[in-house]
């Protein structure tokens, strides 16, 4: 039986606007569903919180949050998010919709993928996170299940239900989020995350890619969680002998333990990629690994194939290759053909000129032509290849081509290693005369900065200082300071003075004051409370609700938040909660009953019960008279005395 025939939602149309089709994936937070948005005419994606979780304020917060990160991002490699609403107790994201496959899915049935595979999946997945990364977002939940190929053979990656943003507190309070084969060790040690847990997780799925196996497996998570602790991601050369070491290298730098160690989010990841792919050779990126799946295709256009479609799809020379390595069969002459010869000319009877008419007729052809391929081919040259070349190799490749160096400028880059060719004026491939000169710019490396002095600085002075230097403010963290006003930075990290890359995230440490001493105010008119608190420096807040108590009078503290005795910053809020007076409860008459029932009735009704025996009553067991009336009021838990006789 069709499972989606039992989804009450398939058939059903959306706050008025989406119409569900078909159910597409169930998840433990979430349906998504193919659906039409009928104002727009367009099938989407519809993404549609579980109801029993709709209730739970965090995983609603989590929800709007993902259409907010995401929304922000707009990048061509990152599923769009269009819209985020509500309809009953359903909450819902309406998403692009992309048709294809996961990467999961094109692992479990083709294995491990050859290598120019891998790199073509992995550098659009890194080039997303890293848009999210110089956005300020980490992903945190990297996985196969979460990058779609679609049948375009477009790579995009989805789910940022987890994101979080890098200046604020990251800590799970010990719950660990994520999937276990792919958290980073700090993610499980203590939950935080930063840019580097999603190229951890990316080194992970490069391993996978290229071996068809996660790097460490388990019977239980918690055996993989202690593997990604206390082991590091073995080399795919140990599984897949022969590989190119240029791939062990990228697996290794991703997936240090030590997160100082790795590349310090996808951009910087993404540019050891490319520079290592381009060390890579033809028949290493072409390698079949064994552990490649062996899969027959009755239809040429299926959508698995989208990931060697795209591979044989025509593709710019690469910079590291010469026109002459790429198999391109340039017949040079066959555009230059001599012109027809003209047709002969009409001479009159008895005329001496024919023959030399046609030595001249053949002679000016042989000039044409000769003109032609002059003009053409041997005046002119194109520009060899010279991108990621040092310029000591750009001039002997310019040398070659008949060409000269012309002007040479000088670029920061984050992609392309110092010293190596960024661009070239004209560009490659394009035509010149011989002899003309071609200009190139060199590569700086990374445009590198001193983190401004910090300490000191008020926040927003801070956050505005580091802007203007180049640099991103990054985590935000708090602590007390004797010497360090609120509200102005302690310490960045890393520290005032130190060079580092351009548009590279600094922490700041942030001060709190001088930690106070929270007084104890229960029990207080509310006036000498704010008097106290005000004057520790401390701001108050009164509470809405009053509560009733039998212990403090009308207007007095019950209670505090935070309690007395904890610590607090100077400006810190004291919520107080006043007393409206205790609680009055109408007395039972219990006159001329028994003890016992006198007791129960009254303890019932809240109060206590003093028994009044005198010598006349010491062997009675009726109620001779009570202290308060019955149907009298007297507040819950006061002493009712009754007389016995």
């Amino acid at each position: 039986m069709d499972t989606t025939l039992q989804d009450p939602l398939v058939g059903q149309v959306l706050d008025g606007r989406y119409r569900i089709d078909a159910r597409i994936a169930v998840g433990g937070m979430a349906t998504v569903y193919r659906a039409v948005d009928t104002r727009l005419d367009r099938v989407l994606a519809l993404k549609v919180m579980h109801p029993a979780l709709a209730v739970d304020a965090s995983f609603v917060e989590r929800f709007i949050r993902e259409a907010k990160s995401v929304a922000r991002l707009a990048h061509p490699n990152v599923v769009q998010v269009f819209d985020q609403g509500t309809d009953g107790s359903y909450v819902y994201l309406a998403m692009e919709y992309v048709a294809g496959c996961t990467l999961r899915d094109v692992l479990r049935e083709r294995g491990a993928l050859q290598p120019r595979a891998a790199l073509d999946i992995l550098e659009p997945v890194l080039a997303a996170l890293g848009a999210a990364h110089r956005a300020g977002f980490v992903h945190r939940d990297m996985k196969p299940e979460n990058v779609l190929i679609g049948d375009d053979g477009r790579v995009k990656v989805a789910d940022f239900g987890l994101v979080r943003a890098v200046d604020t507190v990251t800590n799970t309070t010990g719950t660990v989020l994520g999937t276990v084969s792919y958290l980073a060790p700090e993610q499980i040690e203590d939950g935080t995350a930063d840019p580097r847990v999603d190229v951890y997780a990316c080194g992970v799925m490069l391993y996978e890619m290229l071996t068809g196996d996660k790097p460490h497996d388990g019977d239980s998570p918690a055996v993989i969680l202690y593997k990604h602790l206390h082991e590091d991601v073995p080399p795919p050369s140990a599984a897949v002998p022969g590989m190119a070491y240029e791939l062990d290298e990228l697996v290794a730098s991703a997936t240090a333990r030590t997160p100082a160690v790795r590349p310090h989010d996808a951009v910087a990841l993404l540019a050891q990629v490319r520079d290592g792919r381009g060390r890579l050779s033809e028949e290493q990126l072409d390698a079949v690994p064994p552990q490649a799946l062996a899969v027959d295709h009755d239809n040429g256009d299926d959508r698995t194939t989208v990931i060697p479609r795209a591979l044989t799809t025509p593709r710019p020379l690469p910079v590291n290759e010469d026109e002459e390595a790429s198999g391109a069969a340039l017949d040079r002459t066959s555009r230059f053909a001599s012109p027809p010869p003209p047709p002969p000319s009409r001479r009159r009877p008895g005329s001496r000129r024919g023959p030399a008419a046609i030595v001249v007729a053949v002679l000016l052809v042989l000039g044409i032509g000769a003109g032609v391929w002059y003009i053409n081919s041997g005046q002119f040259t194109e520009v060899p290849p010279l991108l990621a070349k040092t310029q000591e190799q750009a001039e002997n490749r310019l040398e070659d081509a008949g060409l000269e160096l012309g002007k040479v400028e000088h670029a920061y880059s984050d992609t392309v290693e110092r010293g190596q060719i960024i661009s070239s004026d004209p560009k490659a491939g394009e035509r010149i005369r011989g002899n003309d000169s071609v200009s190139i710019t060199v590569s700086d490396g990374p445009e590198t900065v001193r983190v401004p002095a910090l300490a000191g600085q008020k926040l927003d002075k801070a956050r505005a200082l580091l802007k203007e230097g180049g640099l991103e403010p990054g985590m935000v963290t708090r602590e007390f300071s004797e010497d360090v006003p609120r509200g102005s930075v302690v310490s960045a990290r890393p520290a005032d003075g130190t060079k580092v890359r351009s548009g590279t995230a600094v922490a700041l440490v942030v001060s709190k004051g001088s930690p106070i001493d929270i007084p104890d105010v229960t029990g207080s008119d509310e006036a000498d409370a704010r008097s106290e608190l005000t004057e520790a420096g401390l701001k108050v807040r009164i509470a809405t609700e009053r509560v009733n108590s039998s212990e403090y009078d009308k207007g007095q503290v019950v209670r505090q938040t935070p309690k007395s005795g904890s610590t607090a910053a100077e400006g810190d809020t004291v919520t107080l909660t006043l007393s409206k007076g205790p609680e009055m409860v109408e007395v039972p008459d219990v006159v001329g009953a028994s003890v016992d029932d006198a007791t129960r009735a009254l303890e019932g009704a809240g109060f206590q019960v003093d028994e009044d025996r005198g010598l006349l009553g010491l062997f009675g067991d009726e109620v001779k008279s009570q202290s308060v009336d019955g149907g009298a009021t007297a507040p819950k838990g006061s002493t009712i005395t009754i007389k016995i006789r």
